[in-house]
């Protein structure tokens, strides 16, 4: 759906309250993290349930050219296959297809045990790469524990320091080795 948020904050043209969070330094390099309820940093630790892969909400899981190559090689499938059994076009852009019934993402496995992972992961798209630290996510200190009422790594595990959380909410690119 066009209208979801969770899935295109990626490639979405920075809101207002986004381009607030953070400045960058041309004297350091560095991203400078504003004054934001998170800049003394967050804790999550993936639990590897699964959870940010399902549905019953539908959305984009978008993929770019890169990954889509990084994918394909992973599953020894040609880009082509790998376009026409596991990717929809939608616009100019192209996003991975979701289960018909439950809308989990495609690459979502029941491994057994009441466990789930991503047949992909060490490939898997920037989008999910970036998770939890999107920014609908991270708005308020509200919206980061509604996200966690369905995370359950979420305000567990290592801190990510303010700068850490900025570098993974305004990736754009797929990290150059995976």
């Amino acid at each position: 759906h066009p209208s979801d948020p969770r899935y295109d904050h990626l490639h979405a043209a920075p809101d207002e309250a986004s381009e607030k969070m953070t400045d960058y330094s041309e004297t350091t390099g560095k991203i400078i993290v504003k004054k934001t309820w998170y800049a003394c940093g967050l804790h999550f630790k993936c639990t590897g349930c699964g959870n940010c892969c399902a549905g019953p909400e539908e959305g984009y899981i978008w993929i770019s050219r890169v990954e889509i190559e990084r994918a394909a090689g992973f599953l020894q499938m040609s880009i082509k296959s790998f376009e026409e059994k596991f990717l929809i076009r939608v616009g100019f852009r192209k996003s991975i297809i979701e289960h018909p019934t439950t809308c989990d993402c495609i690459f979502l496995t029941d491994f057994g045990n009441g466990s789930r992972g991503c047949m992909i992961y060490p490939v898997r798209p920037t989008q999910c790469r970036t998770w939890p630290f999107w920014t609908e996510n991270l708005r308020t200190p509200q919206t980061w524990q509604r996200a966690g009422a369905r995370c359950p790594g979420i305000n567990r595990g290592p801190l990510f320091t303010g700068e850490q959380i900025e570098q993974r909410r305004t990736q754009k690119e797929p990290d150059p080795d995976p």
